[in-house]
């Protein structure tokens, strides 16, 4: 079942009542409006400014109804009926009404390609409404500022529902009706040209507009509007793990744009990314036939790439060839390398951003083919040490609760996440949840936008999590908050913490973490005493080598108030990839087969032996890190690297180049020639997102289906038959002829998706596990009864105080924190081609203080220098008041500015994460401008002409 909010509860409470809507009876519920209800039993009433899911406003007066007994006529969007009230839709007095409405908007609206399939034209036709005949009003000029939206107030009807999408639903707060008379107009911000506004492109405006005034900018200049498409597709986002439901308009193989889908994640809603990011799967860089790098094109570590030249490094080859040497060669060294001790010449890195079916078989691939675990992928970069904590604690890796539980909580903690960046939609629930009474706490080293909205702002130092966080447990043992009967009769391990916490006075505490004694003790009393709190965490929790000791102490919080197991509690880390939370239950991770079954467990390593049918390694395989590190010491020769770039996203990236380049063989499949791909031996052309069929698990653990939209073009191929062809060339007898035969495997070895058939998917498009026997409903909050450990008893890890491993100092006085950007992803091969978001962050930038950048005595936009032990890059200083002083946010998407040749491979000693979120630099102003980016948006409109 869905998490339904604290509002549609009340409304489900309200009583029945019975009336008469033309003439039959009904009955519906009191809290219901007249269109809700005529929508419901199929009767249609005109509608402009009533917009489902957007609140009512009852301007345009188009959905007039006549009820017995009343002088006026009555908006049916506002009213809600009484018993024995009778309502006619269809009288002449109310079509007369309606008619006249119609054709008053129609009189404004200009006919142009961008008005043609406006919602007034189509109700007008519907009541017979002929040619106006009054004349158009004064119109205002159009506004083609920005790069995703281009207004066009000649069709503004002033319904208002963009004000209302803009404000009440994604609460950005950009739009609003201003001025009066003739002269009132939809403006942005103080009346300014939408592409100098604050909009962050979210795009609800465009989807909630009935006209046409707001529309998807032409991709051409000049153009009035978009093609018209001649197919749809359902499908979900490829980016970040909220999971968005959206539909793909295509016209000729050509997605022209998207939608947002009633998904039970999004309902409807969408950010910049899933909107405007599609258009990377057209760009002409991406590659389309294999190639073989050339004899005199040696690999190096310190290499400049040009995705325009790939012919300079590589050469054209047939499938047959790549495949042969490919797979040839990962041959030849396993058998001539292996020792059948377990330490295997071979590794694998998968891809987060692929599909469950092709994570599994991936796995499968490296298990069964390579002889090893030493499979990975970007978990290992995002939340290995939550994961870590997690299953320590309470034996489960996923989250507790979904987002949407925002809506239901009392309280909800938010920490070390930037959700407005990195999860947008999941923000606007809890935005909406923060307006509906919910007090929102924000604890963060970086002031988000969140903060804005949120009960309590906290803006504690870096590094001092774990001080912070005891401190409020400290609060709880001592002022009896914590939940005694829930400890008694859930958990083990209470006393050790309770005695642990001992030495976090908040007086102590306070110095330590920059937060004063009383804020603390609000929050812990806060937190632990409302009837339902929620924990939300990012990878500002993650990425420290005290990672894992972070999220401990998060669990603990939970569990000593008994803030988990119900409706609006529980523990929520955030995932960050669409499908990094897929790609682990599938066993994409080292010391782990699918469904978190230990490889050293002698019982879950029989059940995979006999499912593959082949003996498997009993010992758990190397990290992302720990990969790198094995190619150096001459342990790990060769490679098979599907949809990832370690070149980019690993820490200290100087040192991932050097060993990747010292690989023997490196195979990679991706879209596009990365970083990565550009040290390969061998590049398989892959299939972009919207080229393939498949399952993704998102932050909720929501199982969600996305269907082929585009073929791959030119000879690129879909990723689950390219890892076939591996495994046939491994030796594998492998035969999967659809990828719903993965699926049915993946079954048959995860007892937590045993329920969830191919074909239900297909028809209800998402379920959420553990769905164990089919027909299961799913179950969204775990934890209800029990823990998923042998005790079935949750477990307290006590933490201590860890410093970063590298802290500042005289040479290095500043602190780094990495990240994402709204408009980029990950390392920006995707993004970056993607038209709409390139030219809306076209340029590598810094976040830095204004107070810190006039010390340096630079201004916004000058060239700034960054330096570690490791490397330097230089780039953009934007002032940033959100980022504290002395130290410096960077995002990691930019290839000529490359952060992580600064970041520290220093890892959690549990999770195995890098700490990204510290290290020490110092910044100075000046040095060589970043070279510029050559990778440009999508040539869609140049793919329609030849077309």
């Amino acid at each position: 079942m869905n998490a339904i909010t604290r509002n549609e509860l009340a409304q489900l409470d309200a009583p029945l009542v019975s009336f008469t809507l033309n003439g039959r009876e009904v009955s519906a519920r009191a809290s219901a409006t007249l269109i809700e209800i005529a929508d419901r039993e199929g009767v249609a009433i005109p509608r402009l400014c009533y917009k489902e899911g957007l609140d009512t406003a009852g301007n345009c007066r188009a959905c007039m109804v006549e009820i017995e007994g009343e002088r006026v006529l009555a908006p049916s969007c506002c009213r809600t009926p009484a018993p024995g009230m009778q309502v006619t839709t269809d009288s002449p007095r109310a079509v007369k009404a309606q008619q006249m409405v119609l054709e008053l908007l129609q009189s404004d609206l200009p006919e142009t390609a961008y008005t043609r399939h406006n919602e007034v034209d189509q109700w007008a036709a519907r009541l017979q409404v002929g040619k106006p005949r009054f004349a158009a009003r004064a119109r205002f000029p159009a506004d083609a500022s920005h790069a995703a939206i281009r207004v066009n107030l000649d069709a503004c009807i002033q319904c208002t529902r963009c004000v209302r999408a803009c404000r009440d639903e994604q609460m950005n707060d950009v739009i609003g009706l201003a001025f009066r008379g003739e002269q009132a107009r939809i403006v942005f911000d103080m009346d300014d040209p939408m592409g100098a506004s604050t909009c962050v492109a979210c795009g609800e405006c465009v989807q909630a507009c009935p006209t046409g005034a707001l529309m998807p900018a032409p991709l051409q200049k000049g153009a009035p509007a978009l093609p018209e498409p001649d197919r749809q597709v359902d499908s979900v986002c490829p980016y970040c793990g909220v999971g968005c439901q959206l539909t793909y308009h295509i016209r000729q193989d050509t997605i022209l744009y998207v939608e947002g889908r009633d998904g039970p994640a999004n309902h409807k809603r969408l950010c910049v990314k899933g909107r405007y990011g599609f258009d990377y799967a057209h760009h002409p860089q991406r590659l389309t036939t294999p190639l073989i790098r050339r004899a005199d094109a040696p690999k190096r570590g310190d290499f400049t790439m040009d995705p325009q030249r790939v012919m300079d490094v590589f050469r054209e080859a047939s499938w047959e060839e790549a495949l042969a040497l490919a797979a040839g060669r990962m041959r030849h060294i396993r058998d001539t390398h292996g020792k059948g001790d377990g330490n295997s010449p071979l590794a694998g890195f998968g891809s987060a951003k692929g599909s469950n079916e092709e994570a599994y078989l991936f796995q499968k691939l490296v298990r069964t083919g390579f002889g090893s675990n030493n499979v990975d992928h970007c978990t290992r970069l995002c939340h290995a040490s939550s994961v870590a904590a997690l299953l320590e604690g309470i034996g489960s890796g996923a989250v507790s609760n979904p987002v949407m539980d925002v809506t239901r909580a009392d309280v909800v903690l938010i920490i070390g996440a930037n959700p407005t960046v990195n999860h947008p939609v999941a923000a606007t629930w809890i935005k909406n949840a923060a307006r509906n009474g919910t007090r929102l706490i924000v604890l963060d080293p970086r002031r988000s936008e969140l903060a804005r909205i949120a009960h309590r702002f906290v803006q504690f130092k870096p590094d001092t999590d774990v001080a912070l966080l005891n401190a409020m447990m400290h609060v709880i043992v001592h002022e009896g908050l914590a939940d005694q009967a829930f400890i008694a009769s859930r958990t083990t391990g209470y006393e050790e913490l309770k005695a642990n916490v001992q030495g976090y006075s908040p007086e102590a505490m306070a110095p330590v973490c920059g937060v004063d004694a009383e804020t603390i003790r609000y929050v812990a009393r806060l937190y632990a005493g409302a009837g339902a709190s929620m924990i939300l965490w990012g990878m500002g929790i993650s990425q420290h080598v005290h990672g894992t000791d972070n999220a401990r102490c998060l669990i603990a919080l939970a569990l000593m108030t008994g803030q988990i197991g119900r409706p609006g509690t529980g523990l929520h880390p955030l995932r960050g990839q669409n499908n990094v939370q897929g790609a682990s239950d599938a066993g994409l991770i080292p010391m782990m087969y699918p469904d978190y079954q230990r490889v050293d467990n002698p019982a879950a390593r029989e059940k995979f032996e006999r499912l593959w049918g082949m003996p498997l390694d009993a010992r758990p395989g190397l990290t992302v890190v720990e990969v790198m590190n094995a190619i150096e010491a001459g342990t790990v020769r060769g490679m098979y690297i599907m949809g990832e770039n370690p070149a980019m996203s690993d820490p200290d990236a100087n040192h991932a180049r050097a060993a990747l380049a010292a690989l023997e063989h490196l195979v990679v499949q991706d879209i596009f020639l990365t970083e990565t791909a550009y040290l390969a031996d061998v590049i398989l052309p892959a299939s972009a997102f919207p080229e393939k069929s498949g399952s993704f698990t998102n932050t909720d653990r929501l199982v969600q289906m996305g269907r082929q939209a585009l073929n791959p073009p030119g000879q690129a191929r879909q990723d689950l038959w390219i890892i076939q062809q591996m495994a046939q060339g491994m030796g594998l007898d492998w035969d999967y002829g659809h990828v719903s035969e993965v699926f049915d495997e993946m079954r048959r070895a995860m007892p937590s998706i045993g329920g969830i058939t191919w074909e239900r998917l297909e028809r209800e498009h998402a379920v959420t596990y553990p769905c164990r026997e089919e027909g299961d409903p799913g179950e969204a909050v775990v934890f209800v009864q029990d823990f998923p450990r042998e005790s079935g008893r949750a477990r307290f890890v006590p933490a201590d105080i860890i410093a970063a491993d590298e802290r500042p100092d005289a040479a290095y006085p500043m602190v780094l924190i990495t990240g994402r950007q709204l408009e980029h992803w990950h390392p920006g091969s995707m993004t970056r081609r993607a038209t709409v978001l390139d030219a809306l962050e076209p340029d590598p930038v810094a976040l830095v203080h204004p107070l810190d950048l006039a010390q340096l005595g630079g201004q916004p936009g000058a060239l700034v220098t960054l330096a570690s032990r490791r490397g330097e890059v230089a780039l953009y200083a934007r002032a940033d008041e959100s980022t504290p002083r002395g130290a410096v946010f960077v995002p990691f998407c930019y290839y000529e500015a490359a952060i992580n040749r600064l970041t520290n491979a220093a890892l959690d000693p549990f999770g195995k994460i890098p700490e990204f979120k510290y290290c020490a630099i110092r910044m100075t102003l000046g040095g060589a401008a970043p070279q510029q980016g050559s990778y440009g948006g999508g040539q869609v409109l140049e793919k329609l002409n030849a077309n």
